[in-house]
């Protein structure tokens, strides 16, 4: 386990859990060796294991303050794996306020963000993987979101990489009595039985590096940025995929000159859709600088829709094609007549298909299309577990120092430098649940959670 700067603390924490201003209650919540004392203290009544107690709560001068529910958890039986007490109270900054101050009246001290999740995971009551589950069940930007949260929080995702870890483990125990005792004369390259561990490792390895990115991609959202011509209906475009009248549209090119963002829900994946000034040769420095800011913004895009205006004389790209996936939208169909769906003409510059942003036809195709070339389409095949862009750098790495691995002992059949390869490898996964991992890391994890978490 992590020790040094974020070795666990031995005094009390204290933070308001629930969100500021008006409320039907708010919870402050203790956690340490005197929560329960503190707690007595407050609501002058004793408190046992899981038994709430409706009391009155009194300041450090026995003044009363608010009256609500007491409820002490007996560690390791806890949260945080520490003595924990709740003081449930009326809603209210003030109320909360009053109760948070008494508490460090009393001996506590203000928790730092995230400093309960922070305990929990030192107190062994959940890995990091999990941790971060509950941090992303928190945020999720959609129900789908939130339902892989869950089980990242029960441990889904942190049973998939245990399991490859407990067979790393075998096989480095393996190697290393072949290494101890060479009498018994293994031949690491006739005898098989490395050989097919480590195809089954990659094998697996490379199946969890994709459901941790269809995870990551669904915790995060995903990007989406239009781009085209002036007035080909990008911002109207905009407006029908929001259901709402998002951007300004007008009949003058050039409308639109800084990048607008909007926040949808397609088949419930969270999408940023991002409306950007057309491209053409800028007319002036104000819109010159909004096409520089459009082409700044295709970088950082999971997919590009270009808008194509159908009913103009030459209907052709003006976007210069990229790795990012593209979509070309032909757009007014109900003007041009051509039919809505797929486009096959042209087909060298990938999927296309024809819409109306007035009329609505072939948004749903467009919906769809788009749902397909993130991946997420069939929902039994994705990811069954949040993750985090950390978590898919982490099994890039692993999988890519296996791979390394596997090559130089299929050439040499060393098994000493199999042996530290596959610690090195044991160690870069190890850093997704906190087996192995840095001080640094964990701050920054836990420095991104709500006080009260």
């Amino acid at each position: 386990m992590t020790t040094g700067s974020h070795a666990l603390d031995t005094d009390t924490i204290a933070a308001i859990a629930t969100p500021s201003g008006r409320g039907g209650i708010c919870v402050i919540r203790l956690s340490g060796p005197t929560a329960k004392a503190i707690g007595e203290h407050i609501a002058q009544r004793p408190l046992t294991h899981r038994n709430p107690v409706v009391t009155r709560f009194f300041d450090q001068d026995n003044t009363a303050i608010d009256e609500g529910i007491a409820l002490y958890f007996g560690g390791p039986a806890s949260f945080t794996g520490e003595d924990v007490t709740e003081l449930h109270g009326h809603g209210g900054v003030v109320i909360a306020d009053m109760l948070l101050e008494t508490c460090l009246n009393r001996g506590a001290r203000l928790a730092r963000p995230g400093e309960f999740s922070e305990r929990a995971f030192l107190n062994n009551k959940m890995d990091l993987a999990q941790a971060e589950g509950l941090a992303d069940l928190i945020d999720a930007p959609t129900r789908r979101a939130a339902r892989q949260a869950s089980a990242s929080l029960r441990g889904a995702f942190s049973t998939e990489v245990t399991s490859i870890a407990a067979q790393l483990i075998e096989l480095r125990v393996y190697i290393e009595a072949a290494i101890d005792f060479p009498e018994e004369e293994i031949d690491f390259l006739t005898e098989g039985k490395v050989i097919d561990t480590l195809s089954t490792l990659q094998t697996t390895l490379h199946r969890l590096l994709t459901s941790a990115k269809q995870g990551a991609l669904m915790n995060r959202g995903a990007q989406i940025v239009i781009t085209g011509a002036p007035n080909a209906g990008k911002s109207s475009l905009l407006n029908c995929l929001a259901k709402d009248d998002i951007a300004i549209v007008t009949n003058i090119p050039g409308t639109t000159r800084d990048v607008i963002r909007q926040t949808i829900s397609i088949q419930g994946i969270s999408i940023e859709v991002s409306d950007t000034a057309g491209l053409r040769d800028a007319r002036d420095e104000i819109e010159k600088e909004g096409i520089d800011r459009a082409r700044n913004e295709l970088h950082r895009a999971d997919i590009i829709l270009e808008v194509i205006d159908d009913t103009a004389t030459q209907a052709t790209s003006v976007f210069t094609r990229s790795e990012t996936p593209t979509l070309r939208v032909y757009n007014k169909i109900d003007l041009s007549g051509r039919p809505a769906g797929e486009v096959t003409d042209d087909a060298a510059l990938g999927n296309a298909l024809g819409v109306s942003a007035v009329t609505g036809e072939g948004i749903a195709s467009l919906e769809q299309l788009i749902v397909d070339y993130l991946g997420l389409t069939d929902t039994s095949a994705t990811s069954a577990f949040s993750a985090r862009e950390r978590h898919v750098v982490a099994l890039q790495q692993t999988t890519g120092l296996l791979d390394q691995a596997v090559n130089q002992f299929t050439v040499n059949g060393a098994g000493e430098l199999l042996a530290e390869d596959l610690r090195v490898i044991h160690e870069r996964l190890g850093t997704i649940t906190g087996t192995f991992g840095a001080d640094d890391l964990l701050g920054e994890i836990f420095a991104s959670f709500c006080i009260g978490k």
